[in-house]
């Protein structure tokens, strides 16, 4: 895939561990672990929105597009 997911190191600046911005965002720790991993096919406005308030950041500063990387269309195939 082609998005990055750059949370750990958003989370890292922030000093905040996986299972506390779990809680305070509302999902549960395995759902945030696949977010993380970029396991996640899609994340909802509402949660990024989440995300954001609780590391007071921007979207930018968790998603990135990198176009060097193999897209989905490569990778089913």
């Amino acid at each position: 895939m082609r998005i990055v997911i750059n949370l750990d190191v958003m989370m890292a600046k922030r000093k905040i561990s996986s299972n506390e911005l779990a809680e305070k965002i509302g999902i549960t720790p395995a759902n945030l672990s696949v977010l993380k991993t970029g396991k996640a096919k899609a994340v909802r406005f509402s949660t990024l929105e989440k995300i954001c308030e609780v590391l007071n950041c921007q979207p930018g500063d968790i998603l990135e597009y990198d176009p060097t990387r193999p897209g989905t269309e490569e990778q089913e195939e």
